[in-house]
């Protein structure tokens, strides 16, 4: 379709509202503009078709035949934009709210908590999508994401959900009782990296372990990882939030920890595009930690 070959979309706004209400002031009303903006934009169509649309009739306005064919058209016309445009929305207000997040966090610390937020909101439904790939929320169709990082992503809001650290844990049974405080306590112990992030890897050899006096293997995920470490496995470095109830349960020791400013898993979205359902979802997020 070439728009130039139609009026605006404006000026047949102003003029469908016109012939609805059949007078100029009431169309202004409607649309919140001035009487002579409506009749402006009819006297524009009516000089781009080259035929007069409408006419004075006593205090109103009448429409000519010209009139009542192009009314009719855009009453027809303006209603199934309405229609589709409510479909839409009514499908948007029903759907899950959709969620990306990495498949360790949704696994040790979204997924245990998510029958507290089902019992509260029952008619509230979710679509959780654990994913380690970075997406684009609008292409893709998420209404938010839940991400690792230091919460300065550009062109998304970002709200700090939980501050993350770097903790060195470890399986009673691989520690034997001795005390570990350290990271020279452990360094003859076993450790298990993840293979994707290279952050602990760094950290711990930023803080003084010497890698090349101690056995390092490596696994694919975090996950993987954390089965490993629980079973007494080897050392490793996670955030403290994804092991918290490990470390209350006595499952893992922690051995010391350091936190580093900004760090942290974050609620990321478009900046103020989210449903009322996607602000329910993202409330209720945010008094996990609160």
């Amino acid at each position: 379709m070439d728009w130039r070959d139609i009026p605006s979309l404006a000026a047949l706004r102003a003029f469908e509202a016109a012939a609805r209400a059949g007078t100029f002031s009431e169309a202004a009303r409607e649309l919140n503009v001035t009487h002579a903006a409506v009749a402006q934009h009819v006297r524009a169509i009516e000089a781009q078709l080259g035929t007069s649309l409408l006419v004075r009739a006593g205090r109103g306005l009448a429409l000519t035949d010209a009139g009542h064919r192009l009314a009719a058209s855009l009453s027809d016309g303006f209603g199934m934009i309405t229609s589709g445009v409510r479909a839409i929305a009514a499908d948007a207000a029903d759907r899950p709210v959709a969620i990306t997040v990495t498949p360790s966090f949704a696994e040790n610390w979204l997924m245990p908590r998510l029958a507290g937020f089902w019992a509260a909101y029952p008619g509230l439904g979710l679509s959780i999508n654990p994913d380690m790939d970075v997406v684009d929320l609008r292409r893709d169709g998420f209404d938010m994401a839940i991400r690792y990082g230091m919460g300065d992503w550009p062109g998304l809001e970002a709200d700090l959900l939980i501050e993350a650290d770097y903790t060195v844990v470890a399986a009673p049974s691989l520690l034997l009782g001795r005390p570990a405080q350290t990271l020279a306590d452990v360094q003859n112990l076993p450790w298990l990296f993840e293979v994707v992030h290279r952050e602990a890897r760094r950290w711990v050899t930023a803080s003084g372990l010497d890698m090349a006096c101690c056995q390092a293997n490596e696994v694919a995920t975090l996950s993987m990882l954390l089965s490993a470490v629980r079973a007494g496995g080897g050392v490793s470095v996670v955030s403290s939030a994804l092991v918290a109830d490990d470390i209350a349960s006595g499952k893992l020791i922690a051995v010391m920890s350091e936190r580093r400013d900004g760090l942290g898993y974050y609620i990321v979205h478009p900046p103020g595009t989210l449903s009322a359902r996607a602000k329910t979802f993202k409330k209720w997020l945010l008094g996990q930690t609160a």
